[in-house]
């Protein structure tokens, strides 16, 4: 990403160090079947080909089984995989009678072949922008501002430069849902009186692969929300991060069914532990959430069933529905086999048959398709000038500095993607009251692309859900390149304005 303002390090989406992982892995297959006999090359290279053809073939069938993405997996990863599958076999048949060089070799291609693998989805999706925040995550290193909940009280009526992270407690009684830890964002000026003033709340939820931090280490949401806050007075929602999922790979559409009663859990036990524990405020005009990818899901179903208890909205890049593979593979998957209950949880249902909604509001981000670049006059919200990010083609190419996207990412808007079913759902909703825009930016499926939509979404969001001092948005914007902030905006500019004058599509 090289200029990414929260991400300084080794860059694991592109640079020098992703290519020669590559380099490496080709060397060291080159060294394995090197000055091979004739009947070596005739026999077990077909061998460990067939081989890995076989494993692109699973690989793609479980890809697909799961619905683990509406968007083509990049052509690259195919043959990486397929790489790593024949990289095993030359391991196993070359074990015997070969020079012991060569079977190093074989077992270090096999690490090369399988890191190059891995650095491939992490380009499509962005998880891990450098090697120090993929190294802080993995070893669970500490939050931004996070500091210990004992210390809470002795900052009680300070002034704080920056808003503080903490964990909260928020049980599973209702729901029997055993979730991992979850954190709260406190901004500045929950600190500042003798006792914490009712804040309004934004819900921030992650995608499919996820942990209840996810929001914070690599959407940098944290980040962002301090410069929202220092630009305005120390004022900011209270952030809460929460668990869908349990854990990292359970995909469960934040609904109530055999992978947990998570919608129970966000809405009977996160909520209300967020008001008795740090005094938010529990009018549902004061609540708000953003939610990326499956998160995005996810907030459009609960602003549409529980307006009483969020009325604003974000959805960046979500499904039209909750969708774990085809359609009868999310009944069984996510609702027991249960129809009912399926059409319980589909958003164009539940807002055709709760009817007129008051007060209900939602921001749609999705992909414009084709590559970050200049801004100029008639694009939509969202573009940034000089953004130098990547964008990607069918396959997932491109050239730049943020994830290729693994969904939706742009060039080939096809029924069935993350835009139709924005308009889609942008329409129901607009039959029964639900103000609604859509806004589109370039980029791929990639928490770069949900970190930029988080910015962009800010400022409207914060004065919906009334935000002290959020005001109106200013007329006046700092542009800032694509996934960054302003690190010292001037006081007299609104730095998290929104990016352009033009309107919503």
């Amino acid at each position: 990403m090289g200029s990414h303002t929260y991400g300084h390090g080794v860059s694991l989406l592109d640079g020098w160090l992703p290519l020669t992982i590559e380099i490496v892995a080709i060397v060291l297959l080159a060294l394995v079947i090197a000055r091979r006999s004739r009947r070596w090359w005739l026999l077990w290279i077909p061998v460990s080909v067939g081989v890995g053809a076989l494993t692109v073939w699973a690989a793609y069938e479980y890809w697909s089984s799961e619905g683990m993405s509406s968007d083509p997996a990049p052509q690259l990863l195919w043959c990486w995989i397929g790489a790593l599958g024949a990289a095993v076999a030359l391991v196993v048949v070359g074990a015997r009678r070969t020079q012991w060089w060569r079977r190093v070799a074989s077992v270090l291609s096999v690490v090369a072949v399988l890191s190059a693998a891995a650095l491939s989805v992490n380009q499509w999706v962005g998880y891990f922008p450098t090697v120090q925040e993929a190294w802080v995550q993995v070893t669970a290193g500490p939050l931004p501002d996070q500091i210990d909940n004992s210390t809470l009280a002795a900052d009680r009526h300070t002034v704080q430069t920056t808003g503080k992270v903490v964990s909260i407690d928020t049980g599973s009684a209702r729901s029997d849902f055993a979730h991992r830890t979850e954190y709260v964002y406190l901004p500045p000026a929950w600190f500042a009186g003798p006792t914490p003033p009712t804040l309004p709340v934004v819900m921030m939820i992650s995608g499919e692969f996820n942990t209840p931090a996810d929001w914070m280490r690599t959407g940098h949401a944290v980040q962002i929300i301090d410069v929202y806050a220092r630009t305005h007075h120390g004022q900011a929602p209270i952030l809460v991060f929460p668990d869908v999922g349990g854990s990292f790979n359970n995909d469960t559409e934040c609904v109530n069914g055999p992978r947990g009663n998570v919608a129970t859990h966000l809405t009977d036990e996160v909520r209300p532990a967020v008001i008795s524990q740090f005094h938010a405020s529990p009018a549902a005009a004061n609540w708000g959430v953003v939610g990326w990818s499956m998160g995005g899901t996810c907030a459009v179903d609960l602003a549409t069933m529980h307006p009483d208890e969020f009325t604003s909205f974000e959805d960046i890049a979500g499904d039209a529905a909750p969708n774990s593979g085809t359609t009868s593979q999310t009944v069984s998957r996510l609702f027991g086999g249960s129809t009912t209950a399926d059409a319980s949880f589909d958003p164009a249902t539940v807002m055709a048959r709760h009817g007129r909604y008051t007060g209900v509001s939602g921001w749609f981000d999705e992909s414009s398709g084709g590559r970050r670049g200049p801004g100029g006059p008639g694009q939509h919200r969202g573009h940034r000038p000089g953004q130098g990010g990547r964008g990607q083609g069918k396959w997932g190419q491109g050239q730049g500095g943020t994830g290729l996207g693994g969904r939706d990412g742009g060039g080939h808007i096809t029924p069935g993607s993350e835009l139709t079913a924005a308009r889609t759902l942008c329409a129901d909703g607009e039959k029964v009251g639900i103000t609604c825009s859509i806004h589109l930016q370039s980029g791929g499926h990639t928490w770069q692309f949900a970190e930029q939509a988080f910015i962009d979404a800010l400022p409207t969001m914060a004065a919906e859900i009334g935000v002290p001092d959020a005001g109106p948005v200013a007329a006046t914007t700092t542009h800032a390149p694509s996934g960054s902030v302003p690190s010292a905006p001037p006081a007299s500019v609104n730095a998290m304005s929104a990016p352009s004058s033009s309107p919503p599509v």
